[in-house]
């Protein structure tokens, strides 16, 4: 692991030259219209993603309730209840599928709704069950009725959105709805187009003992306490999070249901290990993380290697869809180009 730890920060699109993290630099810059014109590619690449990189240092405040100009909300019928699903850009579009994590929502992705939109996708968000405007989708509503929120609920919720879109969609999952994604392509490969984990836990089994600091601490309290004490120091902001954002956050807490919080917890620390599942897998990959997460980079780059994908870090923290949302969303825009 020591190794590991040295290994220098790469954006997806300077991994070093080989197979599994490999990226072309000409298809890249395909997709990129600030850079068209008959160009040199291998000059204009660098131009853009300093491009990228300049509108993220320049991001406003928004008001994270307000959904972006142009996008839908409905709802979405699915095993454990209705969803809250957002909807941006034309349905005849190529799909992409962003995934919430938990305490998150839809919102989560405002930022990079409009850019992937504009570039060609019919993007799609939803709250998971428990979560925000689906807090009232939950374990109750199954068949049969069940008492806890289950792996099964997460997964079969996903696969129902899938199913109900036109051929094989991009799928990024954020944080725990990583560890979601993960199971429906080992489900329903034939679903998934390319994948995207997004600070996503980078360890198997008590993905919680290798968070950076407080890790070691996690197996001392039950699943209530340790869920209470995530929303405690959310709730205290304690990153500094712009208070705006933080009157979003506080707001979405209402909503959220408490027992989706804690088994969710549960749930992360008996994440299942599908390594050699998703380095098998076809689908391009990417692992996409803030250079400041909660687990630390070197687990991220190591869990990338291991299942074949390429590897982004970003200068934040957890979110970079909320505060590097062009760089990420120009590394996705590559990785659809990839998969054909």
């Amino acid at each position: 692991m020591a190794e590991n730890r040295r290994q220098p920060v790469f954006s997806a699109m300077s991994l070093p030259n080989r197979p599994a993290a490999r990226l072309s630099w000409h298809m890249a810059w395909r997709n990129l219209p600030r850079v068209r014109g008959g160009r040199n590619p291998l000059r204009a690449f660098p131009v853009f993603l300093n491009e990228a990189q300049r509108l993220d240092a320049q991001l406003p405040e928004i008001d994270w309730a307000v959904p972006p100009a142009g996008s839908m909300d409905r709802w979405f019928r699915a095993p454990s209840g209705n969803l809250a699903m957002r909807t941006m850009g034309a349905p005849a579009d190529p799909p992409v599928l962003l995934v919430p994590g938990a305490m998150g929502s839809k919102e989560d992705f405002s930022l990079m709704m409009p850019v992937l939109s504009d570039a060609g996708y019919y993007v799609i968000s939803y709250d998971l069950a428990g979560q925000y405007e689906s807090a009232s989708a939950g374990p109750e509503h199954l068949t049969p009725p069940q008492s806890h929120y289950g792996y099964d609920l997460f997964v079969n919720d996903l696969l129902a959105v899938l199913e109900s879109l036109s051929g094989a969609v991009h799928v990024l999952g954020y944080s725990f709805a990583g560890i979601v994604a993960q199971i429906a392509l080992a489900r329903r490969p034939d679903l998934l187009r390319s994948l995207c984990l997004l600070s996503c836990p980078p360890v198997p089994g008590q993905s919680f003992r290798t968070v950076s600091r407080v890790g070691k601490f996690s197996p001392l309290v039950n699943d209530k306490m340790h869920a209470g004490l995530i929303v405690w120091g959310i709730r205290k902001n304690f990153v500094g999070v712009p208070e705006p954002r933080m009157n979003f956050i506080r707001h979405r807490f209402d909503y959220t249901r408490n027992e989706s919080l804690q088994d969710i917890v549960g749930l992360m620390k008996r994440s299942p290990d599908l390594r050699q599942t998703l380095a098998a897998a076809p689908q391009p990959k990417l692992v996409a993380v803030g250079r400041a997460d909660v687990w630390p980079q070197y687990l991220h780059y190591a869990f990338a290697e291991a299942i074949g994908a390429r590897f982004a870090a970003y200068g934040t923290g957890h979110g970079p869809c909320e505060d590097a949302p062009h760089q990420l969303s120009r590394d996705l825009l590559a990785l659809y180009h990839s998969a054909g």
